[in-house]
């Protein structure tokens, strides 16, 4: 640990601290042969939990023919075009376009610039409360100061709104090249959209010329209930943002739009440009990932395991438990409550984790692929602890 903390930069000041020895199915195995049950998933980003066979053997075969061989654009790789296919088998038909790059944030930092260069306009809508990712373009649109203060001037002309708030619609006017939107608000609390929400966004962002950007990099592929989360609501985006969970653990991020609002990328040249975005390795896993998912039901399955979460986990400790299928949050009864049971949790082998800024949540979201036996596991751990703190 002490090595940890001389040679690696640190993200906070008390990491839960676990070395990894290896990794299978749904559970992580430290150095000293301790189990942890994974209720985190990678916060999201391991649908089918850690080394699913199809997807090692997807690598391997991948990295047997050819690794990085030249920036994203210039050569046809058949990987990526399988992940571009892939997507859009699942897509509808005005997002079937795909952009490739290396992760959630720059995903949105493609989407703010393409929405900007369509529309010829500056001002982007935001939402408070938002999290998009923590590069600079990412945080001028993320809704919570406290993050951003430290690293002010961040990029002008955003003017935020209050999710789910249908009088601040009337923000959106001429002006603004775009809204985004987290479909589910991750770290306020897993907060979903009110009925009508999304539509009402998109019905202004039509009368007004404005793109409606959607942030799935959470909520996209199977993790909530169905393939992406904008399909629960009735609000398809002009372009999609996702991530995380699409590379099966290995770093990726993604732009869905239309042909024709892409090809305002190529107007001036490289209007966007990613050296290891497309990369054919992470790809080839990106692609195996989505046909586990869709062969498997996996989104269905989501939705089942939901139901029974909620039917469990009743307790007087727990407030409320927001977010839908496999993206849920325990909302504590105070913020101490969080910490301690994430905390407790881990000694007793199970993994859990917080979201950025609701203290009192505790992030539930394991694999898409955990047993029912290995849930009752996680659950009974959680019950246990609870009940001797009431």
């Amino acid at each position: 640990m002490d090595a940890y903390f001389r040679f690696l930069a640190r993200t906070g000041p008390s990491p839960l601290g676990i070395e990894p020895a290896r990794a299978e199915g749904s559970y992580i195995y430290d150095q000293e042969g301790k189990k942890y049950l994974d209720l985190v998933a990678g916060v999201s980003a391991l649908p089918l939990g850690h080394r699913h066979p199809r997807l090692v053997e997807a690598l391997r075969r991948q990295s047997e023919r050819y690794w990085h061989v030249m920036v994203y654009g210039e050569f046809l790789q058949d990987a990526t075009l399988d992940l571009a296919r892939e997507l859009a088998s699942v897509l509808p038909p005005s997002l079937q376009t795909l952009y490739p790059v290396n992760s959630g944030t720059e995903a949105t930092e493609a989407a703010l610039k393409l929405a900007k260069r369509a529309t010829g306009r500056m001002k982007i809508v935001a939402a408070r409360g938002a999290y998009h990712g923590n590069t600079q373009g990412s945080m001028s649109v993320m809704g919570y100061e406290p993050r951003k203060r430290p690293y002010v001037p961040l990029i002008p002309g955003v003017e935020f709104i209050r999710f789910n708030s249908f009088d601040d619609l009337e923000k959106i006017d001429t002006q603004t090249a775009a809204v985004i939107l987290e479909t589910i608000q991750g770290g306020a609390g897993f907060i979903e959209p009110r009925p009508d929400y999304l539509p009402a966004v998109k019905r202004r962002c039509e009368e007004t010329g404005a793109l409606l950007i959607l942030d799935e990099i959470q909520t996209g592929y199977g993790r909530t209930g169905k393939m992406f989360g904008f399909e629960h609501y009735g609000a398809v985006p002009d372009i999609l943002v996702g991530g995380k969970a699409l590379g099966g653990g290995f770093p990726i991020g993604a732009l869905n739009a239309s042909p024709e609002l892409m090809r305002h990328f190529t107007r001036p040249p490289l209007g966007h440009i990613t050296t290891f975005g497309g990369h054919p390795v992470v790809n080839a896993v990106a692609a195996e990932t989505l046909r586990v998912i869709k062969e498997e039901n996996l989104a269905a399955r989501a939705a089942e395991l939901e139901a029974y979460i909620r039917t469990r986990l009743v307790h007087p400790l727990i407030e409320e438990i927001r977010g839908k299928g496999l993206m849920l949050a325990l909302i504590m009864r105070d913020a101490s409550l969080a910490e301690r049971l994430v905390r407790e949790a881990l000694r007793e082998g199970v993994l859990l984790f917080w979201l950025l800024y609701e203290p009192r949540a505790v992030r539930l979201t394991p694999p898409l692929t955990i047993t029912r036996e290995e849930l009752d596991q996680g659950l009974e751990v959680i019950l246990g602890l609870l009940n001797k703190w009431v």
